[in-house]
């Protein structure tokens, strides 16, 4: 039985992403099921948020792909359709696969490395990837510094504060960091640019409040740093 959370995301989704096809949106039908049944065993999301998990999980995760589409279209493009392959992304602290699930389904034309440190967190990640049929998803349980390996893009959603976080991901990324934050970040860019030596200019914070007009979503940011 469908919620009202996925009809409601359903009419995001397709407003927001008009090219989204019948295929996309099957998988992303199928992920309610799939993460009710793995939370009920291994707990990723709170159970008083799993009955939110469209909108406040999946379309999350889904404004990277909307920074992609509103600012750097040609890119958008490249990974939304299948077949191209040669974007990569690492997904750090991915938890149960956010965001970097929904961004393989919305971009088959892209890679996606999951990596968390938190062993059952992978398990859930690679059970869900492994059932939505993606085979451009690959799982990792390892901590940040031991992947040797550069990608051209680095997600994350609030594992940490910037400042902690950029560190870590120094030398692992070709194009840039799509960061998923909340409230006032200015110290925290400001930290980090001292920290790794960001150029001035580099960071871009994106209201993700502008995209979609939802209470959930004020003062929630897409901050893309680039390379």
């Amino acid at each position: 039985m469908e919620t009202n959370d996925f009809h409601d995301f359903e009419a995001v989704l397709k407003e927001k992403f008009p090219d989204v096809t019948g295929e996309k949106i099957e998988r992303f039908r199928a992920m309610g099921p799939l993460y009710s049944d793995w939370n009920g065993k291994i707990n990723v999301i709170s159970r008083k948020d799993i009955d939110s998990l469209y909108m406040h999980h999946v379309l999350h995760s889904l404004a990277i792909a909307g920074y992609f589409r509103t600012n750097m279209p040609e890119e958008y493009e490249r990974m939304s359709a299948e077949g191209s392959g040669d974007r990569t992304f690492l997904d750090l602290g991915t938890g149960g696969g956010f965001p970097g699930i929904p961004l393989a389904i919305m971009f088959p034309g892209a890679k996606f490395t999951l990596c968390d440190s938190i062993g059952k967190k992978i398990t859930v990640a690679s059970g869900v990837a492994s059932s939505l049929g993606l085979e451009n998803v690959c799982t990792v349980n390892a901590r940040a510094e031991s992947l040797h390996e550069r990608y051209d893009y680095v997600v994350s959603r609030a594992v940490t504060s910037l400042d902690k976080f950029m560190p870590w991901v120094r030398g692992k990324y070709n194009k840039g960091v799509i960061y998923l934050k909340g409230g006032d970040v200015s110290q925290e860019i400001a930290e980090a640019m001292g920290k790794t030596g960001l150029k001035k200019g580099s960071v871009h914070p994106w209201s993700i409040e502008s995209w979609i007009r939802d209470p959930y979503f004020k003062e929630k940011l897409a901050i893309f740093i680039e390379a």
